[in-house]
């Protein structure tokens, strides 16, 4: 599609927090964010941040066991044509796929990669 973002650019950035509600007051004391809700399908609500009309990022809960222990932080999404056929090369590149593909509905497929140097990025074949 046209409209879609180019293969291998950056287009979305997300916070990874444990308390989202402070957050959500920091930015929005400091940047004017505003912040809708988005329920998610398993369970729990992810928050689109906006800043006027324009969705700037996203904030995701680590909520759960599998989260203790992991700090808060930034992760950007880059743009792939293909997510299942990038992955592959991963490894072979010296990386580790972290999060295996899984389906976002109405948003994408989405991967969790760590490059060869350690940097954690999501992967993500859009579908907006």
């Amino acid at each position: 599609m046209a409209d879609e973002p180019a293969h291998g650019i950056f287009v979305w950035n997300e916070l990874n927090s444990h308390d989202p509600a402070a957050a959500k007051s920091f930015y929005a004391a400091t940047l004017g964010w505003q912040f809708e809700a988005m329920p998610l399908a398993g369970g729990g609500t992810y928050t689109i941040i906006k800043l006027g009309e324009t969705r700037v990022g996203g904030i995701f809960e680590l909520a759960g066991p599998e989260f203790a222990g992991l700090p808060e932080h930034w992760l950007s999404y880059i743009a792939v044509d293909d997510v299942d056929l990038r992955l592959p090369a991963v490894e072979r590149a010296g990386g580790r796929v972290l999060r295996p593909a899984f389906d976002v509905p109405d948003v994408g497929r989405i991967a969790i990669v760590k490059d060869s140097q350690g940097a954690v990025t999501g992967w993500i074949t859009p579908r907006m």
